[in-house]
């Protein structure tokens, strides 16, 4: 009996140890699951913007959609300004007759106005608004909740009412004030509108026409202070608290003292806009230069503010800037010394940090500085908290230590978004760092289907529209250094495009007009300036400028079909018509068309393009595919494959084997300059092997004798043209500057040439292909005894910019040439060698045709008739023997098949949406030159004559 109780108590007892162990792992599971999936703050604080239905400016990655009129027919018009006619009309013929305010303005406030906040009030505004023929306007914003901010207060004011719309109770149905705003025949009167423009057209879609801006006014008038509160007490004796605008505008109702402040800043800009308009005419007036008008200018400057558009600021990186920015701020901190504060893994984590702050901001719809401080991001990336309680305790102790003059002073710290969401933070402080996708599942976190933070109209199309490319972004314990790579490739297109995008808009579209009145064609203002300085045209038309030419003129476009330069060009990318970057690009290589005849070339516009930097990577890679194709196909390799030293040349014409011997003994000039370049800025703090390497390829190129410091100097030299040396000569100093030491092991070696290494040029790919004939030892060594000059039998072998001196740190080196044919036989010393475009000033015969020769002066020097563009280095003279090949088999038709093959090339690379009306893969090209051009045949001739 004792037994059957003993058992039934140890049953009894592993059930109950069962079902607490079940009990227990269940309530791990669900507590672990709600410490991932935590509660977000949003649940239980609302916001006023999680009321709004329509929202045109979400959080998303998504670029702004601009209001597109129906009956507009511009394909691109969700990206440009849907009012730019009626603005661009203004701007040409302005309304100059300033009359804000009739009669007599009573200065003194009325505690009457009108508080509008319901869909009729807002229809009765508007009613009035379109009587009226100007009337104030101010906007007061609200930015620290809210990720891009919104407008939560509009004033309005006519000469007789003061409005205050709540934009926040009317936010979806705002859009009934569009048309008022832009009616051209209603003046609106602001006061710094810069901002206030592009707010209203990305809270509302509403676009301002016809704009007065007193801060404008104040510009031309000179004024000491150009902010309205001076503007205020100057002329109305009214002294404002500008403190009131950092308040929260959210709030309702708004507090008397907010109220009043609204109202008095736009209340009183009509009095002060007529005074400022009364002081421009007086100028006017009082001014003797009739080229400058203070009213138009006003007017012009003013409207100019309208053709602003809103777009959203989209890093390639979310949060880089931002990271970028507390770096260097720290580094600067710290003294610009290397230290623990900016080293690879406090910059990581500022990265990491910044790229979830600005993640956590859009879903949440707060600003940056409210998730998390920069103090904060910098401070946690120093000290790499471990638990909960540090990750508060930093944040919290770092925003107290902040001047308590900033705006965070009151913010509670850390912020709800932090406090709800922690353990992200502790998750990226971790070991966890660097996991691919990262981001993505934080993302999914909070937005997924199981998300912890409501989705809103902010942010949910984030989950379908994010433009996040972070899978491999942050460095982790495999990928090294991938992150520095990014980022050093970032930093490098913000480079290229702030060096190399145009300065300023490339199309002027200055017009060009017969002597019968039909258009010849878009242009330059140079251009126009070019024909009136000469008198050989007269101005018709001021903006944009157009001229009419007094003689007649060759051709007509129209004749000849190139329709193309009689259409007016946008300044933007022909690809994907970015227009706040552009570059010009060149659809036919230059080292191509360089070598065309002038009239296929000189005045032709029709291939060069505008390209953002990203269809011009496309773009230039295709071009490069395509060159390759082009040599294999014409048997002209890109490069100049072989370089030796002149004196090797000679020995090796000397030996029976010298083809081959040549082929095997040269080296590629761009493999010598690198390696040249290398030993001479790091060869003694090289590694042994690498720098034994890199000897061995310029003593390859030296014949295999020892090399001193001298010789490296002289091959870095080679291949290069005189730009490339002058540029070398300006940053040698800079460059070599931490080359200490002997940079050759060993004793330093002497010169053993006797003076200036000369170089030959050896084309292995022609080496291949030799001609029995053609490998004549008695011609291939042969020198004229007459005359001190090189005698060219193969122009694939010529480049003048071998052979042009260069002054380095003082010294001149007169670079002595050996010119190697195709057959790779040596040929005569020369001082100086002619270009491919050179004249021959003799010739005789060889054995594969023409030959060119370059008589040199007493001095040893050649008349400066050599390209300075060619370089061993580029593509050059593979474009100048393709050019030459085409034109001597197939003429002309040929160059202009050649030209459509490289549009094909072009189009189907970049499948261009915004080319300019006329541009035609099968343009001709071809022009003839009028009587006055600079390219006509006959000037030549007679410039050559008078020369």
């Amino acid at each position: 009996m004792e037994n059957k109780k003993k058992i039934k108590i140890a049953f009894t007892v592993a059930c109950l140890a069962a079902i607490s162990m079940f009990l227990t792992t269940q309530y791990r599971k669900h507590r672990k699951q709600k410490k991932f999936w935590s509660s977000c703050y949003l649940k239980t604080e609302p916001k006023p913007q999680n009321k709004f239905k329509r929202v045109l400016a979400d959080n998303s990655y998504a670029p702004f959609k601009h209001l597109k009129l129906s009956d507009s027919n511009n394909e691109n018009s969700s990206s440009s300004h849907p009012y730019q006619a009626e603005i661009t009309a203004l701007l040409k013929n302005p309304h100059l007759e300033f009359n804000f305010v009739d009669g007599n303005m009573d200065l003194k406030m009325s505690d009457s106005y009108v508080w509008v906040e319901t869909h009729s009030q807002l229809q009765e505004l508007v009613d009035v608004l379109s009587k009226e023929r100007v009337f104030a306007v101010d906007t007061e914003q609200h930015s620290l909740r809210s990720f891009l901010g919104f407008t939560a207060l509009i004033q309005i004011s006519t000469q007789r009412e003061d409005y205050l719309v709540d934009t926040i109770a009317l936010h979806d149905i705002m859009s009934i004030l569009g048309p008022v705003f832009s009616n051209p025949g209603i003046c609106k009167v602001f006061h710094g509108a810069d901002n206030d423009v592009l707010w209203l057209q990305r809270d509302f879609h509403i676009y301002v026409v016809n704009l007065f801006d007193t801060a404008k006014a104040c510009e031309l008038l000179s004024k000491p202070q150009k902010s309205l509160a001076y503007l205020l007490e100057m002329y109305c004796g009214v002294a404002t608290n500008k403190l009131l605008q950092r308040e929260d505008w959210r709030q309702r109702p708004l507090p008397v003292e907010m109220v009043k402040y609204a109202r008095t800043d736009a209340h009183y800009l009509l009095y002060i806009a007529t005074c400022l308009a009364s002081e421009l005419k007086q100028q006017d007036n009082l001014c003797l230069d009739d080229k400058f008008h203070f009213v138009l200018e006003a007017s012009q400057r003013s409207n100019t503010i309208c053709l602003q558009l809103f777009s959203k600021e989209i890093e390639a990186s979310p949060g880089e800037s931002a990271a970028s920015s507390i770096i260097s701020r720290h580094v600067k901190d710290q003294g610009g010394v290397s230290s623990n504060f900016c080293d690879t893994e406090f910059q990581d984590i500022v990265r990491q940090l910044c790229t979830w702050r600005d993640l956590m901001a859009r879903v949440h719809d707060e600003s940056l500085r409210y998730v998390l401080s920069d103090n904060a991001v910098a401070a946690l990336a120093h000290e790499v908290p471990t638990t909960e309680t540090e990750i508060y305790n930093t944040i919290s102790q770092t925003d107290l230590n902040i001047d308590s003059l900033s705006l965070n002073y009151s913010l509670q710290s850390p912020s709800p978004i932090v406090c709800s969401h922690w353990e992200d933070i502790h998750y990226l402080l971790q070991e966890k760092i660097g996991e691919p996708n990262i981001f993505q599942l934080i993302l999914q976190k909070h937005l997924g289907s199981k998300g912890s933070c409501p989705l809103s109209i902010y942010n949910y199309a984030m989950l379908s529209k994010s433009n996040l490319k972070l899978e491999n972004r942050f460095i982790s314990k495999q990928n090294g250094f991938k992150n520095a790579k990014r980022v050093g490739r970032k930093a490098s297109r913000e480079l290229f495009v702030q060096k190399f995008s145009c300065k300023s808009p490339v199309y002027h579209n200055c017009r060009i007009y017969a002597n019968d009145g039909r258009l010849l064609c878009y242009c330059d203002r140079r251009k126009l300036e070019w024909y009136l300085g000469r008198d050989l045209a007269k101005l018709i038309d001021d903006n944009p400028p157009a001229i009419m030419l007094l003689f007649e003129p060759k051709g007509r476009p129209q004749d000849e079909d190139n329709d193309f330069y009689i259409q007016s060009k946008k300044n933007i990318c022909v690809g994907c018509g970015e227009g706040n970057h552009y570059l010009r690009y060149r659809v036919i290589p230059s080292c191509y068309r360089m070598h065309f005849p002038e009239h296929l070339k000189s005045h032709r516009s029709h291939d060069i393009v505008l390209l953002c930097v990203d269809c011009h990577e496309i773009a230039h890679a295709a071009a490069e595919k395509y060159k390759k194709q082009i040599a294999a196909e014409f048997g002209i390799p890109l490069f100049v494959r072989k370089v030796v030293d002149s004196k090797q040349a000679h020995e090796i014409c000397g030996s029976s084997e010298s083809i081959a011997n040549l082929e095997e003994a040269g080296v590629s000039p761009l493999e010598l300059r690198t390696a040249a370049m290398a030993l001479l800025r790091h060869g003694p703090r090289m590694p042994f092997k690498r720098r034994e390497e890199l000897k061995q390829i310029v003593m390859k190129y030296y014949g295999g004798r020892e090399i001193s410091e001298e010789d490296l100097e002289r091959a870095l030299l080679v291949g290069m043209n005189p730009h490339e040396r002058r540029r070398l000569g300006k940053k040698r100093g800079l460059s070599f500057k931490h080359a200490t030491g002997s940079i050759i092991s060993g004793k330093k070696q002497e010169n053993n040439s006797g003076g200036m290494v000369t170089s030959a040029t050896v084309n292995t790919s022609s080496i291949d292909n030799v001609d029995n004939s053609h490998a004549t030892k008695g011609k291939a060594c042969s020198k004229d005894q007459n005359s001190d000059f090189s005698i060219v039998t193969d122009m694939d072998a010529v480049i003048s910019s071998l052979c042009s001196d260069i002054e380095v740190d003082g010294e001149v080196f007169a670079a002595d040439c050996k010119v190697m044919n195709s057959d790779g036989i040596g040929l005569s010393d020369a001082k100086v060698i002619s270009d491919l475009d050179t004249v021959a000033n003799s010739e005789s015969s060889s054995s594969n045709g023409t030959i060119n020769s370059i008589h040199l002066s007493s001095d040893g020097i050649s008349s400066p008739k050599h390209n300075p563009k060619l370089s061993l280095l580029g593509h050059g003279p593979h474009g100048k023997q393709v050019v030459d090949h085409l034109l001597k088999e197939y003429g002309e038709n040929g160059i202009s098949q050649f030209c459509q093959r490289w549009r094909q090339v072009f189009v189907e690379a970049i499948h261009p949406r915004f080319l300019p009306g006329g541009w035609d893969i099968m343009h001709s090209g071809r022009r003839d030159f009028g009587e006055f051009s600079v390219y006509n045949p006959s000037k030549k001739v007679s410039a050559a004559a008078e020369g």
